[in-house]
């Protein structure tokens, strides 16, 4: 396998150098202008910053409309309202699923991601035709990414018969994680929805991932259930929350001791980055494995979404209010290596000063961005990007290259 040197690059924003990639890592770090052997190909930095590569462990890829015109939003407030208008719309897309999520994954990847854990929504409206639709976008760029995928009961476990049997047959057809969601908020029985929940996990040995949009108590005594039920069947390392808006409004001293219990049983969580954020710092001071994702993209749920976690890092740092350089650039660790801690390919960030992923023997899954500093590419958001995939190029300039396969 031919060996690559990324030259005149600056990892995490630091002093420039030489990388080299062989089988798929990082090799070798080598000062500036050290000599090139003739089996090396070289891939000219120009003195661009060097990060690792994005991570959107959040992102709807069922429902977006990326590369089709833009529509009003017809949503209206609430989790089974806005499910009800994606549910009466879907289908008049003017491509189907497995064009838009395919489209949507391109876009993301020649933006910088090449992780991703997508949502593949489950229900007795759409059985698993929108399963397959993902799954055929993973296929599609099956050498420019790892993407994992939840089937996820956007439409509750409880409210329609079958609905669980359906996320059966979705995990049998080749979904990797099984979804939660509201448990007493959207089925108003949090012991059943659950029980279904960890059920298939243990039957399917599968991780779980948990939308909670609840309220600060109703969202706490969710969280108690769940750590429960890790507990109980030692799931430890297993369990993401995503949202947990509710939790992030709770009085300092009750979020401070469910997030003890996080750090004992490994619970994950997940971000999007809204208004009232989660608080990012005081997750990092407890441990707190975080990944950011940009859930919706463009679709029958909100006009959002533009494929660039780059631009989402932006929008993290931002709605926490962070200024200081070490606490944006968190952020940005945040997006690249601490998605890959909650899908398990990395280990969880040790504090607001890790710089995690360009060291000799990691994965050379990573991104070429233009920028005085990390926190002017932040700023910034240049165009200018080089993106690889397990030591291969696989987007240049925003446009995907290569073969997908």
């Amino acid at each position: 396998m031919t060996r690559t040197v990324l030259t005149r690059v600056r990892p995490w924003g630091g002093p420039a150098s030489d990388v080299v990639i062989d089988g798929g890592r990082i090799s070798e770090v080598r000062p500036l202008g050290a000599s090139i052997a003739q089996d090396e190909t070289v891939v000219d930095g120009r003195d661009r910053i060097l990060l690792p590569s994005f991570s959107d462990v959040h992102v709807h890829l069922d429902s977006s409309r990326i590369g089709l015109p833009f529509r009003p939003h017809t949503g209206r407030p609430g989790v089974w309202n806005m499910m009800l208008n994606d549910r009466d719309n879907w289908r008049e897309a003017e491509e189907g699923v497995a064009w838009r999520a395919t489209e949507t994954l391109g876009r993301m990847i020649a933006r910088g991601a090449t992780t991703v854990r997508t949502y593949a929504q489950v229900d007795v409206d759409c059985g698993l035709e929108k399963l397959d639709g993902v799954l055929a976008a993973r296929e599609a760029h099956a050498g420019r990414a790892d993407v994992s995928i939840m089937a996820f009961p956007q439409a509750g476990l409880l409210r329609e018969d079958g609905s669980g049997e359906l996320i059966a047959r979705a995990l049998e057809r080749g979904a990797d994680v099984v979804g939660g969601i509201d448990p007493c908020a959207l089925d108003r029985d949090p012991v059943r929805h659950l029980d279904v929940v960890f059920d298939l996990a243990e039957r399917f040995d599968a991780p779980i991932d948990i939308h909670l949009h609840e309220p600060e108590q109703l969202a706490k005594f969710s969280s108690e259930l769940i750590i429960e039920r890790v507990k109980a069947l030692d799931l430890r390392g297993r369990v993401t929350i995503s949202h947990g808006y509710g939790l992030g409004r709770l009085p300092e001293p009750e979020l401070r001791e469910l997030l003890d219990e996080f750090r004992e049983w490994d619970i994950a969580m997940a971000t999007v980055a809204p208004p009232s954020a989660l608080p990012t710092l005081l997750l990092a001071e407890h441990g707190i494995r975080l990944g950011l994702g940009q859930d919706g993209q463009r679709d029958y749920w909100s006009p959002y979404g533009n494929c660039d976690m780059l631009d989402r890092t932006w929008q993290l740092a931002f709605t926490n209010g962070f200024r200081r350089d070490d606490h944006i650039e968190h952020a940005v660790a945040i997006a690249t290596m601490g998605g890959r801690a909650v899908v398990g390919s990395a280990p969880t960030l040790t504090g607001i000063e890790d710089r995690p992923g360009l060291a000799v023997g990691d994965p050379a899954s990573l991104v070429l961005v233009a920028g005085d500093t990390v926190t002017a590419a932040v700023m910034d958001r240049s165009p200018d990007r080089t993106v690889l995939h397990r030591g291969a190029v696989v987007a240049d300039g925003l446009e995907p290259t290569g073969d997908a396969a």
